[in-house]
């Protein structure tokens, strides 16, 4: 009888494959054992052909629901005549990486025991087993197993080691199980309050309903949780956060609750309830005065306060025991736990003290989280998701690339900062870290690197940054790479985004795209800013074949969160006389008009910019929708709102146009001559929502008429045009690759990314128009489009270097 080694690569610890594999080969009568190392996992199985050939099919074909099979290997070994067969202890480790799987949403049949008093786990906020639970947040080091978690201090009880070493039982060899007896506890603390067990519950659910703020410490760190329905606790948790009007998100106990609460598709059902359970960004219902009753019908939740100015509504279903348990009396706004632009706390002692003075009580327990890990957040888009945030229930899942890269650390942007270890076809992207403005931000980033680098034994060769100077990331990275005689590559912002999504669709290394990247700021090779940028080319170097036209914009970080202040620039380079009809100017303090006018005309603290996130802000200002962003695109968030409302023929451009002309050897998108024409028809009193809907659908239109004026040329850019490679490098692909295809080729697809298309009615629009057109649209589905997904980029990039590395010149 035949004797054979399967070698399992992919996402295969963490999800209960070993106890599958244990039981299929039970299942069928063969001997010998499975076994995980740091890498992958070996399986020896003897027995008759037939069988061992029945084990191999099944090994792909039954897997576990979390598992992720990329290969398998397979070799004849001499037999040994085994009849039984075990799950053998993990080996040491060997320099193959695994993937390891994303924290678990609490399966179907925990929470049946959750809910059953004859259980020994009833009510038990930390019960899990293989197909569920804790993973990324607490492992330390692989190969997987307990001794490698934060779950090391708590050894098992004599029940839950029976099951563990069961073969028939779903938590066998499951490595957080626990239970009351023997597992983490739950306390609740307050000024002359202490509770555990089930009256520590008990007590948060008193606070949170007579409107207290309770820090939960949750799968990957804090939450700061009121009841929803509490104005005056929404509104004292704003303030104490420092959120100013950013929207909060919303943890309800199910789907009916969701549903009485905002419009939702099948799609975003399954997003909600997927085993990720991230925040899904759901239209609201529209109700008076802002309120909208709850599941039960008695109350109403305070959705002025939740989200205010938005259409839309961040919620979630729970995703641990312990959320289950906290949301079965009420909604709960649920935002991360920490001051705003400040990592979230996930020590308990940390928490006590970063979180006094915005928490009225805390709901702590004893199982450290290694990894911390925000809540990812995701948009729905053409019934796929187009993620916003990637973290809790997505990292460290790795990207596959469509081709092999060195050793490579790419450290992403200042804002959404996320960072990428690739090494050959493998991209992990780390969990969301945040705005990289703070020391406290840059120790959690330092952190999140240490910990990734030595779970996957990744030592990288290059190290990938923005060539932004000022960015603390690029910063922290070249001292990084020089104090380990590593090589830096400084890639393009805008590059990076354009390279992103063709690595995520799988795009080839000689593949040419379309790009429209479309964002809020990035350092131009020009010496201006940019952010309205349409490129040719691929991943070894692009054209900027075409951009929104150059308008000085005042430059400071206060500059660009005063909408009015934009909205007047744009309009003074338009030629447009602005006096009291129009909204900015209202808006602008009688001191400002005069300098910011001198300012304007003189050149003084303005700098050029091509940025289309600022042209959504200036004219969310002109229809007097919002003045002054409390928040990164809040105004563009705001008049997305507005144009949404807009329905059948408002949805068309009318007399608005985004005009392309040529100019200065590239095509440019002019915005002057449609602010002329969204004034005139302001003041024709055209209604807001209409010249919104109007405004999106001529960006839409522009965007079009210029992809579709590049894509009659030949696919791919010529080879004397100026790219953003320099002259010294070699190309990617090599010199000896084919020509580009004669005009009559299909045209090249069209990659869309930037912050700007996380608006879903913009991108409608323009994906809409560009197939229309005949062009293949590439959207993002797996990373973000702002900046949480360049780091994506900045590998890819770096990678199509080969070994001599790309770097990016003017």
């Amino acid at each position: 009888m035949p004797r054979v080694q399967l070698v399992v690569r992919g996402i295969v610890q963490g999800v209960g494959f070993r106890p599958f594999v244990a039981g299929l080969a039970h299942q069928l009568g063969l001997g010998g054992h499975v076994r995980n190392d740091s890498g992958w996992v070996f399986i020896e199985v003897e027995g008759p052909a037939d069988r061992v050939a029945a084990f191999s099919a099944g090994l792909r074909d039954q897997a576990p629901p979390l598992a992720v099979i990329d290969e398998v290997t397979t070799r004849e070994l001499v037999p040994l005549g085994e009849t039984t067969f075990v799950i053998d202890p993990s080996g040491a480790a060997t320099g193959r990486r695994t993937s390891i799987p994303a924290d678990v949403a609490t399966c179907d049949d925990c929470l049946r025991e959750l809910a059953d008093p004859s259980d020994r786990r009833y009510r038990y906020p930390f019960l899990n087993c293989t197909q569920c639970g804790p993973r990324f947040t607490i492992i330390e080091s692989l190969p997987y197993d307990r001794a490698a978690t934060t779950m090391r201090r708590f050894a098992m009880c004599e029940a839950c080691r029976a099951e563990y070493e069961d073969p028939g039982n779903r938590r066998y060899h499951a490595e957080p199980t626990a239970c009351p007896a023997c597992g983490p506890q739950l306390w609740f603390e307050a000024p002359g309050v202490r509770a555990g067990g089930d009256e520590a519950l008990a007590e948060a659910r008193r606070w949170l309903a007579d409107g207290r703020v309770v820090a939960v410490k949750g799968l990957g760190g804090f939450h700061l949780a009121c009841d929803a329905r509490h104005d005056e606790a929404v509104r004292a948790l704003r303030q104490r956060k420092g959120r100013g009007d950013k929207p909060f998100a919303l943890m309800v106990r199910d789907l009916d609750a969701v549903r009485a609460l905002c419009h939702v598709s099948p799609e975003e059902v399954a997003q909600l309830t997927s085993p990720a359970r991230p925040i899904v960004l759901l239209r609201r219902r529209e109700a008076s005065a802002g309120f909208v009753a709850d599941a039960g019908g008695a109350t109403a939740l305070p959705l002025a306060q939740v989200a205010p100015g938005q259409a839309h509504l961040g919620v979630m279903l729970p995703y641990s025991p312990l959320h289950h348990l906290l949301v079965e009396q009420a909604p709960l706004v649920m935002t991360s736990g920490n001051r705003s632009d400040e990592p979230i706390a996930h020590d308990n002692d940390e928490a006590r003290t970063r979180l006094a003075a915005l928490a009225d009580a805390f709901l702590l327990h004893d199982r450290d989280i290694h990894a911390v890990c925000d809540d990812s957040v995701i948009r729905v888009f053409r019934n796929r998701p187009l993620p916003i945030r990637r973290s809790r229930g997505y990292a460290p899942v790795p990207v596959r690339l469509p081709f092999e890269v060195p050793p490579t650390l790419a450290v992403g942007g200042e804002l959404k900062a996320t960072f990428c270890l690739a090494e050959g076809h493998d991209a992990y992207l780390s969990q969301h870290i945040g705005d990289m403005e703070s020391v406290e931000t840059l120790a959690a980033f330092e952190h999140a690197v240490a910990h990734l680098t030595r779970l996957f034994g990744i030592e990288p060769a290059v190290v990938a940054i923005d060539m932004h100077p000022g960015y603390l990331s690029s910063r922290w990275a070249r001292a990084w790479a020089e104090a380990r005689g590593l090589r830096v590559v400084p890639v393009q912002h805008h590059h990076a985004h354009h390279a992103a999504v063709m690595a995520e669709h799988g795009l080839a290394p000689d593949a040419q795209a379309i790009g429209l990247i479309l964002d809020g700021t990035g350092y131009g090779l020009d010496g201006t800013v940019w952010g309205g940028e349409i490129f040719e080319g691929g991943y070894g170097g692009v054209r900027r074949a075409g951009q929104l036209a150059s308008v000085p914009l005042p430059a400071s970080d206060r500059d660009v969160r005063s909408g009015y202040r934009l909205a007047l620039a744009h309009l003074m380079a338009a030629g447009v006389p602005v006096g009291d009809d129009l909204a900015p100017w209202r808006a602008c303090p009688a001191g400002e008009r005069t300098l910011l006018t001198r300012r304007f005309h003189r050149g003084i603290g303005m700098a050029a910019s091509s940025s289309m996130g600022r042209l959504f802000d200036a004219v969310a200002s002109i229809l007097d929708v919002r003045h002054v962003s409390a928040y990164e695109a809040q105004g563009a968030m705001e008049l997305e709102a507005l144009a949404a409302s807009a329905r059948g023929n408002d949805l068309a451009p009318g007399a608005l146009t985004l005009e392309v002309v040529e100019r200065d050897g590239r095509l440019q998108l002019d915005p002057a001559s449609l602010l002329r024409a969204l004034v005139d028809e302001q003041r024709r009193g055209t209604p807001p929502a209409i010249l919104a809907a109007r405004f999106h659908a001529a960006v839409a239109a522009g965007l079009v008429t210029i992809v579709q004026r590049l894509g009659a040329a030949p696919a791919c850019p010529p080879s004397a045009a100026p790219s953003l490679a320099p002259p010294s490098t070699p190309p990617c692909p090599p010199p000896s690759a084919p020509p580009c295809p004669p005009s009559s080729a299909p045209p090249c697809p069209v990659a869309l990314s930037g912050g700007v298309f996380q608006n879903v009615l913009l991108l409608t629009m323009t994906v809409d128009a560009l197939e229309a057109a005949g062009f293949r649209a590439l959207t993002h589905r797996l990373v973000p489009p702002n900046d949480g997904g360049l780091s994506l980029g900045q590998v890819a990039v770096a990678g199509c270097g080969r070994a001599e590395g790309l770097g990016l010149g003017a």
